[in-house]
């Protein structure tokens, strides 16, 4: 007991001297190559105002972002911050999401993950559940401080693999309000499990952990990091769904994007080796603010966003939409993963997600 004691003593004894003494954060220009003409796979819209901004995470590194701003708004904002999927670029997905919701009164800012697209980050093309997660963290961390946002009313959208980082945010942060996972990926669990269990054991996952240490042993040897390729192309005529889904987005016109690794040449081979015993979701079921999750009823990854929900209030569905608390699975008929990336299909639900967050920003 004196021994806890005497721990507990130094973590405060810690504590006071930091309150004592801040440490100043010297607000830096960006050193950031920025791209200024119009790069979307999605047109303008001339319903908002927009702009570049960058601003930085908790360990110096920094977050390039699109600011979209309704026309003629007045006073303090809420807000929302963007980002996602796992491999894209904010001129993708999280963009028009943003876009959208500006157009629907609030103001938005899309971002790159650290160590991707235009955010700063060295090497490139790494990701991380904990400074991924702070990406989210520092984005709200941007937007309380802004003159024309209201900082009691910040909410987040996650897509795809960012959904799991935006839940994991939502479960260290009460500051945000209301959070959107859509489409959604627990990168943890299909680093660790593989698809539908598919690589659940521990035979498998040692594997996985020889054959990254390995690469790692290469990488350093060469000086450089290998990278695992993109979404497969050319695209083989036994390829599952999924992977046709996948190609039909990054691939093509509708969704290419020369800074998406999902679109060009991938992510470093070791760059999720993290994921696997960092589990995202271990406190989702703490979280007190609403979340909803959409998903597309034949989406490969629905499973994801049901697990999800499940973690947070303890009821199990499959393929069904359900409400416990303010905790909400959405699952939309017919729709596929990628359906929700873009408007090609109309299939993401903006009238949803302009009601939740006017709701529950407020």
């Amino acid at each position: 007991m004196k021994k806890i004691i005497l721990a507990l003593a130094i973590i405060g004894l810690a504590f006071t001297s930091y309150s004592k003494n801040p440490i100043k954060r010297n607000k830096m220009n960006t050193t950031l190559q920025l791209t200024q003409e119009w790069d979307k796979t999605f047109p303008k819209s001339n319903k908002v105002d927009h702009k570049k901004v960058t601003f930085k995470n908790r360990y110096g590194i920094e977050l390039a972002a699109d600011m979209y701003t309704p026309k003629g708004a007045n006073g303090k904002l809420p807000a929302i911050a963007v980002s996602g999927p796992f491999g894209a670029v904010k001129e993708q997905s999280s963009g028009l999401y943003a876009q959208h919701m500006a157009e629907r009164g609030f103001l938005t800012i899309a971002f790159d993950p650290s160590f991707t697209g235009e955010s700063g980050g060295e090497p490139r093309r790494m990701a991380s559940p904990d400074i991924n997660t702070e990406d989210f963290l520092a984005a709200v961390d941007f937007l309380s401080v802004q003159k024309n946002v209201d900082p009691e009313r910040i909410g987040i959208i996650g897509i795809c693999g960012f959904g799991g980082m935006a839940i994991n945010a939502a479960a260290l942060d009460p500051r945000i309000k209301a959070t959107v996972a859509s489409t959604m990926y627990d990168m943890s669990k299909v680093n660790v499990e593989g698809y539908f269990k598919s690589e659940d054991s521990k035979e498998k996952r040692m594997e996985k952990r020889k054959a990254i240490a390995a690469q790692r042993t290469q990488d350093y040897k060469n000086g450089t990091y290998q990278r695992a390729g993109g979404v497969i192309d050319p695209l083989p005529d036994d390829a599952p769904f999924f992977v046709k889904d996948y190609y039909d987005y990054y691939k093509t016109k509708r969704g290419y994007h020369k800074r998406s690794g999902n679109s060009t040449d991938g992510w470093n081979v070791i760059g999720c080796q993290s994921f696997m015993n960092q589990p995202l979701l271990a406190w989702a079921h703490e979280i007190e603010n609403p979340v909803l999750l959409i998903h597309g009823e034949k989406a490969h990854s629905r499973y994801f966003s049901e697990y999800a929900f499940e973690k947070m209030t303890g009821v199990h569905v499959e393929g069904e939409s359900k409400t416990v608390g303010n905790k909400e699975l959405m699952i939309l008929p017919g729709a596929v993963h990628t359906d929700l990336y873009d408007d090609v299909n109309n299939r993401i639900p903006y009238d949803k997600l302009e009601q939740f967050f006017k709701t529950n920003l407020k």
